[in-house]
């Protein structure tokens, strides 16, 4: 493995960090420097000092091989958690070293759920840091190094193509150098379009900008303990719903549509069968709401239900109202729309309903294949002719997903598990989604749960932003030689 070019980039990834904190460092000493002013400036200079050595004593290199890559992604986003822990862990309060990390963590892999049980006791340059985390983790941190590579370099094409899902490259057809502009333009676009829809409603300039960050990420961090109820705003909680399900579709569909200011992007076989689903789930949902007693009108019934699926597929987490009241029903909806989550080629996490309906479709031609052995049949998604290289690793990685929320229950189940949330914890974690159900839903948190199943859980989110493959090729290349 090339060093120099692995730490050149990964000091990228943490001079990104260190701009941020600084931009903190700014909303502090506006504040009056609060008492988070001194635990974020000690965190700059550190992550400044680690990022920008690199470029001080090691040569530029463009030369890149393919474990080089994945070492980058990997280690960005490891440097990425522990630096972006400094600020929580420097300040103190409800944040040992262990709900540091798990905060931070959350906040880079844009999973939303959090230790803290008073929000708002926080100063508000340590609220925006929270969020800043989600706005760099919405793209990914390599996504961020990939803006800055010179476009010849080789190492931009190696790492967009590792970075950026197979699925969300097929569903468009682009370079890898276009492809990474579009996602960073529709990103960026998006973020600012919430921001000012959201100061328009009623929010203040600082709270809009903290929740676009964090709807624009899919993330979840709220500035409010009751986040989206805080504001009691029906045309609060509707726009949310709206950017949440932005959020959760393909950049690429988003980016075309407007360019060619025309509908025919979004009639998308992916897209049509998103919707539907999330139009079914969310009626079944409210409907139980209402029928439950939950929810005392229709009209609650069925913005509190689309509110929360919506929520949960789209991996954002913001909460509505408190779900660890709901029956086994709706509760039961909300499980399974975090197993599926939204589209590739978004900032949602999960399976993503690209790989649900490539299942389905394999499935169904195999049914065709046992009854009629000597037909042959093409797999198609859309107009596209699918084989079995193009199927194979998504049917995998589902497979992949399934063992790994086994075996993150089971580790939890062995090393204790009071509250009872290893299986819904480890699925919320995995797919990114951060609350569930219970104590842990969308106005709870995960400060009593043990301190090794915090661990675990912030495992979950770090294989599960990364979609698995590139942590296992870097385990596998460091104990192979070949």
């Amino acid at each position: 493995m090339n060093l120099k070019v692995i730490s050149r980039n990964v000091g990228l990834a943490l001079l990104v960090s260190a701009l941020f904190m600084l931009m903190s460092m700014g909303v502090s000493l506006a504040d009056g420097m609060d008492s988070a002013f001194t635990p974020l400036l000690i965190s700059f200079v550190i992550t400044f000092i680690v990022g920008v050595f690199p470029f001080i004593f090691v040569r530029k290199s463009a030369r890149i091989t393919l474990k080089d890559g994945f070492m980058i992604i990997f280690l960005s986003w490891l440097l990425s958690f522990i630096f972006g822990g400094l600020p929580y862990a420097l300040w103190g309060g409800p944040f040992t070293l262990v709900n540091a990390w798990f905060e931070s963590v959350s906040g880079f892999t844009t999973t939303g759920a959090t230790i803290l049980e008073d929000i708002e006791s926080l100063p508000r340059s340590l609220v925006f840091w929270r969020a800043a985390t989600h706005f760099i983790g919405g793209l990914g941190v390599v996504v961020f190094l990939l803006l800055i590579i010179p476009t010849s370099s080789p190492m931009r094409l190696r790492l967009a193509n590792m970075e950026l899902s197979s699925l969300s490259r097929d569903d468009y057809r682009s370079r890898a150098n276009k492809t990474v502009y579009i996602f960073a333009y529709v990103y960026l676009g998006l973020v600012v379009v919430y921001f000012l829809s959201y100061w328009a409603a009623g929010m203040s300039a600082f709270d809009a900008v903290c929740h676009a960050f964090s709807v624009g990420a899919s993330g979840g961090f709220s500035s409010k303990n009751l986040s989206i109820a805080a504001f009691d705003s029906t045309l609060i909680s509707s726009l949310t719903i709206v950017f949440m399900f932005l959020s959760s579709i393909h950049f690429g569909i988003i980016f075309m549509t407007l360019v060619s200011r025309s509908v025919k992007p979004l009639k998308n076989p992916i897209l049509e069968f998103y919707v539907i689903a999330l139009a079914v789930i969310s009626i079944v949902t409210s409907l139980s709401l209402k029928l439950s007693g939950t929810d005392t009108s229709w009209s609650r019934a069925f913005l509190d239900g689309t509110f929360h699926v919506v929520s949960y597929a789209s991996t954002t987490g913001f909460g509505l109202s408190d779900n660890s009241t709901w029956g086994m029903l709706p509760s039961f909806m909300l499980i399974l729309v975090s197993l599926v989550c939204g589209c590739a080629g978004s900032t949602s996490g999960g399976l993503k309903v690209d790989r649900i309906i490539l299942l389905l479709k394999a499935i169904h031609m195999q049914i065709k294949k046992t009854v009629n052995p000597y037909i042959m049949y093409e797999l198609r998604l859309g107009r596209r002719i699918l084989h079995d290289e193009d199927v194979y690793p998504h049917i995998l990685y589902i497979a992949m997903f399934v063992v790994l929320v086994s075996i993150s229950t089971v580790l939890c189940l062995l090393l204790g598990d009071p509250n009872g949330h290893a299986l819904t914890g480890s699925i919320a974690s995995l797919a990114n989604v951060g609350p569930s159900i219970g104590t842990i839903g969308a106005m709870g948190n995960y400060n009593a749960e043990p301190t090794v199943i915090k661990f675990i859980f912030s495992l979950d989110m770090f294989l599960g932003r990364v979609e698995i493959y590139p942590v296992f090729a870097v385990i596998s290349s460091i104990f192979t030689r070949k």
